[in-house]
């Protein structure tokens, strides 16, 4: 990688407008071109969009970023050409630089907090930090752990999902042998089986296990705790245990019509269709974890499709529906586009590809003939009072009814955790939603000392059990995820060898 000379041009935000790297064209997208969206950026591209940083005195990026990255000195790494140095510091806080760079929705976290975003456009920190991990890893980069001293300690990891993979790193790093499990063929959780290829290509998943299998990590993978051993079992085996098990349980709804033929839950729409899209012959004959009931996953083409919800995970629905050639799609949501949680980004290029948005739809009921889904009856809505949340109420307006035709029906409301029976029986407590108790979090902070009898980071009930991601938190974002399997390594480490 070249090295760009002297210093960095005060006013290369202004000299240098805000890019992103080349996108598929529109025509292969609705053709069915399940390739990455973004392309990558060159390196000269690369310098010259991290060379558009501030450097701010208070960088506004890394507070907003869950893992508080170091994102402008990374960025002037990027700029400098010393491309080793550069992804050796964006591990340092992600162990998932190249998956966050793809999925993370800077426009809501550190692209959005960037003080170039009001007027000149913000520093395209995601694409860089994708560039960063992704040529520094082909070339052979390597995380450094010629100083780690191995200590004899076993940490057995439940989930491969961003949690589990996080928590993993952190443990190779500080010399303790992790073991990762998981239900699924492949690791990545909803990284492999949940999110589309045209946000994140298999392939990026398949280099992240060769780097952590290379750190010292182990896979057992097809190996479902509860069913083919028991956590008695890893814990008589292991020093410690880590809960990495996400959220796998969908809001439905609770419509009537939900048993219509033509009528899916998104979480199984998007792992059978990503297993066939993979080129997985036995797809329709392997189980989806999380859930029970088989689902047939019907021909979109021609067909009038119509998902509900409107975060990220619509997103997905939206725009797979689009590369298997409906005719129609739609995307109903019961509040404005203002209050829609969605990354912004995600809902401009679905609208892009043809994606048609109905605002302040709230559903009511699916309507079907002959055991079918025909459509779905939705009354227009208001915004009232905040609820307990702070975001304001979605209110059916009474007369506003009327019917969205339909074929199939995706819905996407989102998902709550779903914790197995056998948590109970070794002293680990939940929330009253279903979530895992830990006895304190570490928002950032992985060094504070604790005093006699203080809780660890995320610690469970269970002096010996930690947690994070999703089945801690509830539904949530990859790199929040990243983030608390991170700090629960510390936690762990701290415990095993003081």
């Amino acid at each position: 990688m070249s090295k760009m000379s002297g210093k960095k041009p005060v006013f290369a935000f202004r000299d240098t407008p805000r890019r992103m790297p080349a996108r598929i064209p529109l025509e292969l997208r609705r053709g069915g071109d399940w390739s990455e969206l973004y392309g990558h950026f060159g390196e000269a591209e690369a310098q010259h969009q991290a060379g558009r940083c501030l450097d701010c005195g208070n960088p506004y990026c890394s507070w907003k970023c869950p893992l508080h990255n170091y994102i402008p000195n990374w960025l002037e790494l990027a700029r400098e050409g010393r491309l080793s140095e550069a992804a050796a510091l964006a591990h340092e806080t992600n162990p998932l630089p190249e998956v966050c760079g793809r999925v993370c929705p800077q426009d809501r976290l550190c692209e959005g907090s960037c003080t170039l975003n009001d007027g000149f456009g913000a520093v395209t920190i995601g694409a860089v930090e994708k560039y960063i991990a992704d040529r520094a890893l082909a070339e052979g980069w390597r995380p450094d752990l010629s100083k780690v001293a191995p200590t004899g300690k076993r940490v057995a990891v439940i989930g491969a999902g961003p949690a589990g993979l996080s928590c993993a790193d952190r443990l190779a790093r500080a010399g303790i042998e992790a073991t990762v499990f998981d239900r699924y063929e492949q690791i990545g959780g909803l990284l492999h089986f949940g999110i589309p290829s045209f946000k994140l290509d298999k392939s990026v998943l398949a280099t992240r296990r060769e780097v952590l299998e290379g750190m010292g990590v182990r896979f057992r993978l097809g190996v479902e705790v509860g069913r083919d051993l028991g956590l008695d079992a890893l814990l008589a085996r292991y020093d410690a245990v880590f809960l990495g098990l996400g959220s796998y349980r969908y809001t439905d709804g609770g419509l009537p019509g939900q048993d219509l033929k033509g009528v899916l839950p998104a979480l199984p729409f998007l792992v059978h269709n990503g297993r066939l899209v993979h080129g997985d012959d036995e797809a329709h004959g392997k189980p989806i974890a999380g859930w029970e009931d088989h689902v047939d996953l019907p021909d979109l083409r021609g067909k009038r499709v119509v998902v509900l919800g409107g975060g990220d995970t619509g997103m997905d629905c939206v725009r797979s529906a689009v590369r298997l050639g409906a005719a129609q799609v739609a995307c109903a949501y019961r509040r404005d586009e203002a209050n829609m949680p969605g990354s912004r980004r995600e809902v401009a290029n679905a609208r892009e590809e043809g994606v048609q948005f109905l605002f302040n739809r709230q559903p009511l009921e699916l309507l079907g003939e002959h055991g079918a889904v025909t459509g779905v009856r939705v009354a227009q809505t208001r915004l009232g009072e905040p609820d307990a949340r702070g975001r304001r109420r979605a209110e059916p307006i009474p007369g506003s009814d009327s019917v969205l035709a339909a074929d199939v029906v995706i819905i996407a409301f989102g998902f709550q955790p779903d914790p197995p029976h056998w948590l109970a029986a070794h002293g680990i407590e939940l929330e009253g939603d279903g979530r895992i108790r830990v006895l304190r979090t570490n928002e950032g902070c992985a060094t504070r000392r604790r005093g006699p009898g203080d809780a660890l980071p995320y610690q469970t009930t269970n002096p010996r059990v930690f947690a994070g991601g999703d089945g801690v938190r509830g539904a949530d974002l990859v790199v929040t995820a990243a983030f608390e399997g991170r700090e629960a390594a510390a936690g762990i480490a701290r415990l095993l060898l003081g």
